[in-house]
């Protein structure tokens, strides 16, 4: 019993000390000086203002299926929906997730920007190449706190177009939604205003006219 008496004693000498020394006392589970979350890290840029997009025309002229458009150097796939007004489009990520979000273009333009020239292919018909820019898929689902594992991904093109992707698919790094085709919003009939580009996966996945995002 005077042994535990005196340990007591000792503990709390041990404390008046440190409490008289100034020193700082950390709770167990504080986060690090500075942490960011991960939501934080991918969320756009407070104050970005991006330059203004002059919407794209139609050609005058719409190839037919899988032809070539001599305007881009790109193939025609799909029937392009009415041209979005930016003012309220939106793009809608829900389902599964913890934040469902409903992004503006500048939005997406204000978050992490990523540029690569993957080679599409859509086969016994043609392959095009061109160099696409946008935001990391990875990032859009991070910010709406989707799963990492488990869930698939159904990406909806607004002329009523969907194609599914697994959870790890769609966070694979080299996917992403570009908004930005050779430095130039993309042509209204190659996906105006945003379109899946998916690289290790044929060009019937590369979702155009992209309005939302469902994760189940």
């Amino acid at each position: 019993m005077a042994r535990q008496v005196r340990v007591a004693l000792f503990a709390v000498a041990l404390v008046a000390i440190v409490l008289a020394s100034g020193a700082c006392v950390v709770s167990p589970g504080a986060p690090p000086e500075g942490a960011e979350s991960a939501t934080a890290a991918v969320a756009p840029v407070a104050g970005c203002t991006p330059q203004a997009v002059v919407v794209p025309t139609a050609p005058a002229t719409v190839p037919r299926y899988a032809q070539l458009d001599e305007t881009t150097g790109l193939h025609v796939t799909g029937v392009a929906p009415e041209v979005a007004d930016l003012d309220v489009w939106r793009l809608t990520v829900d389902g599964a997730v913890e934040a469902p979000q409903s992004l503006t273009y500048d939005e997406l333009r204000c978050m992490r920007r990523v540029e690569a020239a993957p080679l599409l292919v859509c086969p016994g018909f043609f392959e095009d190449r061109a160099t696409w820019a946008g935001v990391p898929l990875g990032d859009v689902l991070a910010l709406a706190g989707a799963p990492s594992a488990w869930a698939r991904v159904r990406l909806y093109g607004a002329d009523g177009y969907t194609q599914d992707l697994s959870i790890e698919e769609a966070l694979a790094p080299d996917v992403f939604l570009a908004y930005e085709w050779e430095g130039e919003p993309l042509p209204i009939i190659h996906g105006f205003p945003l379109r899946a580009i998916v690289p290790a996966s044929g060009g019937s996945v590369w979702v155009k006219w992209l309005a939302r995002i469902e994760v189940y």
